[in-house]
């Protein structure tokens, strides 16, 4: 029996799918999979092994768009116009409550038998009872896991005697100290994303939610706290930690940055661990290390959970089944899976110290705690209003095209009604 085959069958029995009944024979469900990032390839070939079990289910793999907006595009126009060709479909963790709430993915409660939705997703990890369960409701189900992480060349950080820092402070006293001693002009102390994107939500979130804050619907924003976080950022840049133009720095930038060996420490998602380790053009290989994110003094770390849910369309004319297939994509097995064979980052804290896991992958032992650590960005149906307004006044902020205080001013009186 291969490895495909061991860890589909035992998911199969974990979450007790029993053979499709006669009635259901015959039974097509259609799945809109994403792309590339989401790894497709993997996908079927669990569905090939759902397919070989369930003998009167058939799986049609629908994949596209290279970006999360690509697939945010294409299926608001499919669910917009109340279209039942899809039956499952794959969202960015920002996303359910926004689809939920225009009435487009199906509440699973009744199909899972869930009486209380916080203490059945209490077996995932923590992020997900906030990302997935809308007014009492779950609405998807974890697929694999994402979240970002301090990323810091071990290397300088053993040759100048220094531990991974604690705080922001810490980081950038040791990141001057190493600057100091490299004497490399274009050697960076921090790279991480200020330009106008989805990453500079986080970027604005991480230093509020390390002072004990929370920026969710009904919360209101701790001004003061919002402005010291980002006075921290730009004191970041006048120390000459961060590069004067921060503002523009996108993911992809810190990656590449960071890969040359321009950077002492970088934040950046979990996809970017086996670029740093693998890719030809990786000058880093083997000092990498990683380590939960520093917090602000007299905080505690916090970081931005990603990743993937499963959902079920609420056009869907096969709603049960496709709970199911939903049920089995989300279960420890398939996430044990993933992580082997295409080293994603699992949804369950006990698959990240399995040895299988573990062998493939012997840096989840350092990713646990820095997930277990991770908070979800506000969960609203005005999501995307929410982003575009946080996103573009930190990027603002950071290219000191206004102050700190009155871009917090301007986010909570943009925001007061989404956030309401």
């Amino acid at each position: 029996m291969n490895t495909c085959t061991r860890f589909l069958t035992l998911a199969a029995a974990v979450v007790s799918l029993a053979a499709v009944p006669p009635a259901l024979a015959d039974t097509v469900l259609r799945v809109f999979a994403g792309g590339p990032q989401q790894r497709t390839d993997l996908t079927r070939k669990m569905f090939d092994e759902y397919e070989k079990s369930h003998p009167g289910v058939k799986i049609n793999l629908e994949s596209g768009g290279a970006t999360s907006e690509l697939q945010r595009q294409y299926l608001s126009t499919v669910l917009g116009a109340k279209d039942s060709s899809l039956d499952v479909l794959i969202l960015d963790i920002i996303n359910p409550a926004q689809y939920y709430a225009a009435g487009w993915i199906e509440p699973l409660n009744g199909y899972l038998g869930v009486k209380d939705a916080k203490a059945y997703m209490s077996k995932y990890l923590p992020a997900y009872a906030t990302a997935d369960v809308i007014d009492g409701k779950v609405v998807a189900l974890p697929d694999f896991a994402d979240a970002m992480f301090l990323y810091y060349r071990k290397d300088l950080l053993d040759k100048y005697g220094v531990r991974p820092p604690t705080t922001w402070n810490d980081l950038a006293t040791v990141s001057e100290k190493i600057q100091q001693g490299e004497k490399n002009p274009n050697l960076q102390g921090l790279s991480f994303q200020g330009a106008p994107i989805e990453g500079a939500v986080c970027t604005f979130l991480l230093p509020y939610w390390s002072q004990g804050k929370d920026y969710q619907k009904g919360v209101k924003l701790d001004k003061k706290a919002a402005v010291n976080g980002l006075d921290m950022w730009l004191g970041m840049v006048d120390k000459g930690v961060a590069k004067k133009n921060i503002a523009e720095v996108k993911t992809g930038d810190t990656v590449n940055e960071f890969m040359a060996g321009h950077v002492v420490f970088a934040i950046n998602w979990g996809f970017a661990w086996d670029l740093f380790q693998t890719d030809a053009k990786s000058k880093v290989k083997g000092n990498v290390g990683v380590a939960k994110l520093p917090a602000m003094q007299g905080g505690q770390p916090v970081t931005c959970i990603g990743g993937w849910q499963w959902s079920v369309s609420a056009f869907s004319k096969n709603k049960a089944e496709a709970a199911k297939l939903v049920q089995f994509m989300s279960s420890p097995d398939v996430s044990k899976y993933l992580s082997i064979n295409g080293s994603l980052l699992p949804v369950y804290a006990n698959v990240y110290s399995d040895p299988a896991v573990l062998k493939v992958n012997p840096w989840y032992g350092l990713a646990l705690p820095v997930v277990e650590s991770a908070k979800s960005r506000p969960v609203t149906e005005r999501y995307a209003e929410v982003s575009d307004v946080v996103r573009t006044q930190t990027s603002a902020a950071l290219a000191r095209v206004q102050k700190p205080e009155a871009t917090v001013d301007e986010i909570d009186n943009r925001l007061s009604r989404a956030m309401r």
